[in-house]
This record gives C-alpha cells, structure tokens and sequence, in this order.
C-alpha cells in the first residue's frame, strides 16, 4: 500500500465521521443522539453540545447560538457536505477549510479540554484534513480528477 492509498483510506474514514454525525442527528440513530431527540422530531442539532460549553471559556458565544435555526442548518449542511466531499473526493481545498473551521470551533466549544490541556480529537482531525487537500487525496479512489477537469482546474475547487 502507498501512501496515496493511506490518504485514500483516511480521507474515507474521516468522511464518514462527519456523514455519521449528520446522520445520526438528522435520524436521531441512538448514538449520540437518540431518537426523541432526532433533527426530523424536531430537535436541535446544535442545543446539547453548545450548552454543554456554557461551562468553557467562550460559553457565552456558544450558548447565544444553541438552538438557533439558521446555527442548526449551517451546522447539519457543513456534517453533509464535508462528510460527502471527503466521501467522494471533490472540493477537498473547499470541504478541508469548511470542516477545519468547524472543528475548531467544536475544540473551543468543548473548552476547557479534560485529558488534555490543549490538544483532543478536533485538533489532529483538523491537522488530516488540511493534509488531506494538500496531498489531492481525492484523486486515490475518488473522484478528484474528474472535478478538477470538470471545475476548469480552479484551485481553490480542487
């Protein structure tokens, strides 16, 4: 195996952590998100993990934004479309800057951090991703190539 083929595999993977997440939020599948609780049942997606920061340094900011609608929606469209480009391997320069983004802010939502006074999960998935663009791993068993072709080999779109 190459080490196209490992960014291949960790692009895959981390796309399908984000496509579970939206998943499970939207079907309320009972993992982390059980049922009654469900974006479909009309739950928010944001409210429990936001107000679980209350506590953190920034609470405050993520506790204004809990449960908004327009905060839920960006959130669920940021889960479906970073979890389907890594899945995929199109926009990877796109999806990595979204779902950095995104992972940061959960990294300071969950603030302070309680096995590691800086480092957690957010931060090393944020660290694949951008590796993730920068090596074209969507071209390995995705689709890279073809949406380079088809956006005119922009590379911000790439």
């Amino acid at each position: 195996m190459t080490t196209t083929h490992i960014w291949a595999v960790a692009r895959i993977m981390l796309g399908w952590v984000f496509l579970w997440a939206f998943l499970d939020k939207l079907l309320g599948l009972g993992f982390a998100t059980p049922g009654e609780r469900s974006w479909l049942n009309g739950g928010s997606p944001t409210t429990g993990f936001l107000k679980g920061a209350a506590d953190g340094p920034l609470g405050g900011l993520y506790g204004a934004l809990a449960g908004h609608g327009w905060v839920d929606v960006l959130f669920m469209a940021g889960l479906l479309g970073v979890g389907a480009a890594l899945i995929l391997g199109v926009g990877m320069r796109v999806a990595a800057a979204a779902g950095t983004v995104m992972l940061l802010l959960m990294w300071g939502a969950a603030l302070p951090l309680t096995t590691n006074p800086f480092l957690d999960d957010h931060v090393v998935y944020a660290v694949v991703l951008i590796g993730l663009a920068a090596s074209d791993a969507g071209d390995t068993w995705g689709f890279g190539r073809r949406w380079a072709e088809l956006t005119g080999g922009v590379p911000v779109l790439r």
